[in-house]
């Protein structure tokens, strides 16, 4: 297995082409790629990490909802296997939850996420990582609540879990 140092140089020595589809991939954020591979080479596993971050902070609105469009919804694997191919082990590993739901979590999951994008104009946007679908529910549930910009933050910071777990999924 490899160190993180050596994982950083390989992703160091990357053609540009590649490291900005395998960035992309992670994020969904035309920017936020950009500014990842402009910022290479990166001195060590923490330096990826803040420069990620950082650059995350100065996305606009506009990249953020980018951003959002590379998941599925939770819950829809006919969507991850159709247009998601690029991310769609990622996204099912990270969705795993979901998977294994009973059908009328499922139903209500579907139904839910068609609510949320009807009121605030995205999907719903949970770093699924860990979480059962009945967990994933009731937050969906719940943050139907929130005002408008209260619940695009809490999303802008879901997305920047998933980009940061993708990173490291892309190191190993």
């Amino acid at each position: 297995m490899m160190t993180k140092t050596s994982d950083i140089s390989k992703l160091n020595t990357m053609a540009i082409d590649e490291l900005n589809d395998a960035f992309f991939r992670c994020s969904g954020s035309s920017v936020w790629t950009k500014d990842m591979v402009d910022a290479k080479p990166f001195s060590d596993h923490t330096d990826l990490f803040a420069r990620s971050n950082l650059s995350w902070h100065t996305l606009s609105r506009e990249d953020w909802l980018e951003a959002f469009k590379i998941h599925p919804r939770i819950g829809d694997i006919e969507s991850l296997r159709k247009k998601f191919a690029s991310t769609a082990s990622w996204a099912s590993d990270e969705q795993s939850g979901a998977s294994e739901a009973a059908e009328d979590v499922l139903h209500e999951l579907s139904k839910g996420n068609d609510h949320y994008e009807k009121k605030f104009g995205y999907i719903f946007i949970v770093c699924a990582t860990g979480k059962s679908a009945t967990e994933m529910l009731t937050l969906l549930k719940n943050r139907l609540h929130n005002d408008p910009e209260a619940e695009f933050a809490i999303a802008c910071e879901e997305q920047k879990k998933i980009t940061n777990l993708r990173l490291d999924k892309l190191l190993q």
